[in-house]
Parts: C-alpha cells; structure tokens; sequence
C-alpha cells in the first residue's frame, strides 16, 4: 500500500508529495527525524518521542514550528488520511531548517520543513525471533560527539548507512559500531544489548550513541521484571564474555542475537532473559495500546 504523506500540512499520496530542492534538508542535510509505531490505532510512547524530537532539534539551533498537542493532530489528520485499522503503522516524523538560498546562515531560512509519513509497518521476520541474528563489528567509527552528536536524531545518516552497508556486504542482520576509543556504542539502526551473569547491560551515553526509545524504555521494564539492568562502557572483550545479546529499535523491537561475526553468543540461539524481556515488552505493548 503506497503511503501517505503530509508536507508541512498538505496531505497527498507518496506520488504527489512535494518539497523543494532548495530545502537545507535536502542541500545540507540539515533535519531531524522520529520513527514511531501504531498498535491498536494507538501511537506507542509518542510522548518520550515529541519529548526527543525537541532535544534533538535544540541542539542543531532549530525550532519545532508546532506545539505538542498540535504535532499530536498533525499526525493524526495523517493516520487518519491513511486508513490502515489496526495494522501496525510507521510513521516518520522528519524536521528540517527549511526552504533557503545555498548558506549556512541560520537566517537564511524562514521557516522550518515538517514532513509526516505514515505506511503500514512490517516487523522483522518470524525467523530473526525465533533463530537470532548475526551482527557485524564493522570498521566504521560511530560519529565523534564533538563532530555529529550522536544523541541528535539527525536526518544526516550517512554514518550508518557506510556502517549497514559494510554488514550486508558481510551477510549481517545489523552492522556494530565502536566509538573512537574503542568502546561499544550502537548498531546502525538499533541500540545494543549483553546479558552475563543473569544481568543485561548496554553501552552507556557517555560512549557516542543515541538515547533509543525502545533502550529507555527497556532500563526501566528489566527491573519490572526482575532482572537487573544498566549502562556500562562495554568492549568487544565484553562480547565474548557475554551468555546472550540482542538489539533494539522502535521499529524492530526486540532481536536476538545469536552471533557476532564468527563468535557464537552463548548457546547460538535465543537466551531465556532475551525471551523473558520479549513477552514482557508484548504485555506492555498490549496494556499501553488497549
């Protein structure tokens, strides 16, 4: 089903929308972006994700053009244009400095861009759940902070996509990321998890890497569930130590991992707590989204 997309107000087809080539989002890439998910017609978590939104435009000098609860009808005007039910439906929300002449001047532009997409989603397939996926210690550097912080949501994803694309060419799920110390940060498109001794840990901010959605909202569901979790400055070392791993995204959820490059993690399939931890976040799913 083609999408259906809202530029700045203006809701068509995939086919008709517009925005100018001389948008410094486009010139420059200069923007951020939200991806969010629909159960049940129920938008998950939209308000940590309205909240993130902000922060990341804040750091890059650029204004949000819409209050929070006139955002929320924005993008429901374009769920509502879509007509998906109850299909689990993507939306990417993307913000931009707007229509300029070719500078870098903040004054140059007016007004910023917003673009809403929304199309049904589709989850990764049964099998990443059920057998686990293979990650990628790629050779790309996850962005110095002091360069593209990587706490800003930036439409700017050329970083990930050389990381992705270094993976797919090695047969991965999902490409891994050092920073320029050496440490764990992030996967191109998903934060990642360990779990040694009962216990999950993921890399800390501190390391260079994006403050999920789905990551927070795991720190706060392991402890819920009785399992203890929390930030730490990891190393590849940590790997070949650890008895399960899995990545997360709003998109993606929850994955096992099941290898990293030719390291077989734990007993080469989905552990207990990463299956413990799925169920948990479904029930939740289910009680927010009701």
């Amino acid at each position: 089903m083609p999408a259906v997309v809202n530029v700045n107000g203006q809701i068509s087809n995939e086919d008709e929308a517009r925005i100018s080539v001389f948008d410094h989002g486009f010139l420059y890439g200069e923007g951020v972006y939200e991806t969010l998910l629909t159960y049940n017609k129920k938008i998950f978590l939209l308000d940590r994700h309205i909240k993130r939104l902000r922060r990341s435009a804040d750091q890059i000098n650029l204004s949000v053009p819409l209050a929070d609860q006139e955002l929320e009808s924005r993008i429901q005007a374009t769920l509502d244009e879509a007509a998906l039910g109850d299909t689990p439906t993507y939306i990417r929300i993307l913000l931009t400095r707007g229509i300029g002449p070719l500078t870098y001047d903040l004054k140059a532009c007016l007004s910023p861009s917003l673009v809403i997409i929304v199309r049904p989603h589709t989850f990764p397939s049964e099998k990443l759940a059920t057998k686990g996926a293979l990650v990628a210690l790629v050779s790309i550097i996850r962005n110095h902070p002091r360069s593209v912080n990587p706490l800003i949501k930036s439409n700017n994803l050329m970083n990930n996509a050389l990381a992705m694309q270094e993976g797919y060419s090695k047969g991965a799920n999902e490409s891994l990321m050092c920073n320029y110390r050496g440490e764990l940060t992030e996967c191109s498109q998903s934060n990642f998890f360990l779990v040694k001794d009962g216990q999950i840990r993921t890399p800390e901010l501190g390391s260079g890497l994006l403050a999920g959605i789905t990551r927070g909202f795991l720190l706060e569901l392991g402890p819920e569930i009785g399992i203890p979790t929390s930030e730490a400055v990891l190393h590849q070392d940590d790997i070949l130590k650890s008895e399960e791993a899995f990545f997360t995204s709003t998109t993606k959820e929850i994955v096992p991992v099941v290898r990293v490059d030719d390291h077989v993690i734990g007993e080469g399939v989905p552990g207990p707590i990463t299956k413990r931890l799925m169920a948990a976040f479904r029930e939740k799913i289910e009680h927010l989204c009701r």
